[in-house]
């Protein structure tokens, strides 16, 4: 990854932090109580609860640093089947010019799943380069914001705008 500043190299770790951190903020300056979970801990990074005690959370953190060719974040297979009432994705994209605050698409993760998984059999189901067939072992996944490139033989379900309702949507987590 690359140091948005002087474009030296980031490792990935490095940046997941810095996202993390990010939330982190972004949670406290909203009136919530967060931390850190512990490191290893399975399908959550923070977590998060108002000052009541009535609003508890689990926060999953993807990071990105440029936007690449979809412009979207690293997913996996194991995505596909993280579904819960109380856990959410917090999609951060650092890869703002001049140092601009990030943008954070709040998404729940029966959302996530879902188009992880639709959007991954639409992969598979259209044609790659020169019409070959796609690998059905390839455990990689993305959430991009257009899915249209995944789709050849049929309309895509999720095209430019779909995360738009997500972006910023702090409302998730309902009032401190």
């Amino acid at each position: 990854m690359k140091n948005l500043q002087n474009g030296s190299k980031v490792s990935p770790a490095i940046v997941g932090a810095a996202g993390e951190h990010f939330v982190m903020g972004e949670l406290l300056r909203r009136g919530f109580v967060s931390a850190l979970a512990p490191q290893g801990a399975p399908n959550m990074d923070i977590l998060i609860a108002d000052t009541a005690g009535d609003h508890l959370f689990s926060i999953q953190v993807k990071t990105r640093t440029t936007v690449g060719g979809d412009g979207g974040w690293h997913m996996s297979e194991k995505h596909e089947k993280i579904i819960g009432k109380r856990l959410l994705y917090i999609f951060v994209d650092l890869g703002k010019p001049n140092g601009e605050y990030p943008d954070y698409y709040i998404i729940p993760a029966n959302t996530v799943a879902k188009v992880v998984y639709e959007t991954h059999k639409a992969w598979e189901r259209n044609p790659g380069k020169g019409g070959r067939e796609r690998s059905q072992t390839n455990k990689m996944r993305r959430i991009v914001p257009d899915y249209s490139r995944n789709y050849t033989n049929e309309k895509p379900a999720y095209t430019v705008g779909w995360m738009d309702t997500y972006k910023n949507a702090w409302h998730f987590l309902g009032s401190p």
